[in-house]
């Protein structure tokens, strides 16, 4: 004769376990670690690529390694002819360099200023200067310092990529549109 606790027990052994509805795992966040030139060009490239409406630039002198490259240069072209609506804004540290240098997305800013506008922060730029570019408000490639090659990309990060772009759109009210350049190359 078998006891209660035993009953028991062979009745919880036959009745499935209820099942518990979780929602589905989100996908890990896709953050890649760059060292090398090749990876920075790489990540610029994804995170353009990837922009839809927006294109916000820090660079200390337009680093020539990265948008000066014809591959950028076509992620820019096709971005900023593609949407009417379309913006790229830069901040460079030494805009002089700008006047003197030739530089094809310089070039290509003298003669899309609707679309694409850089700006020169002078004499108040931070040190070290960083290097980041952001699309819309959620892809970003930040190097902490442009002098190095080292930084994180994130192609879907909109809490960092807003927090990073709050700081460009503050520098970017407080220092007015240098128009030197666009004239000295002409």
């Amino acid at each position: 004769m078998s006891t209660t606790g035993e009953f028991e027990l062979s009745l919880l052994s036959q009745t499935p376990a209820p099942r518990l509805e979780l929602p589905p795992l989100e996908a890990p966040p896709q953050v890649n670690v760059v060292t090398t030139m090749a990876e920075t060009l790489a990540a610029t490239l994804h995170v353009a690529g990837s922009a839809q409406r927006l294109m916000s630039i820090c660079t200390p002198n337009l680093e020539p390694d990265i948008y000066d490259q014809t591959p950028f240069l076509d992620i820019v072209k096709r971005f900023v002819l593609a949407r009417s609506f379309a913006k790229v804004r830069v901040l460079v540290a030494d805009g002089s360099r700008l006047v003197r240098d030739v530089h094809r997305f310089a070039a290509m800013s003298r003669r899309l200023t609707s679309y694409i506008d850089i700006r020169a922060l002078g004499e108040d730029s931070p040190k070290p200067f960083p290097g980041y570019i952001i699309a819309d408000d959620r892809a970003i490639l930040y190097r902490a310092n442009a002098a190095q090659w080292d930084g994180i990309a994130d192609l879907d990060n909109p809490a960092v990529a807003r927090m990073h772009l709050a700081d460009f759109d503050a520098q970017w009210i407080t220092h007015a549109p240098d128009f030197a350049y666009r004239v000295a190359r002409r």
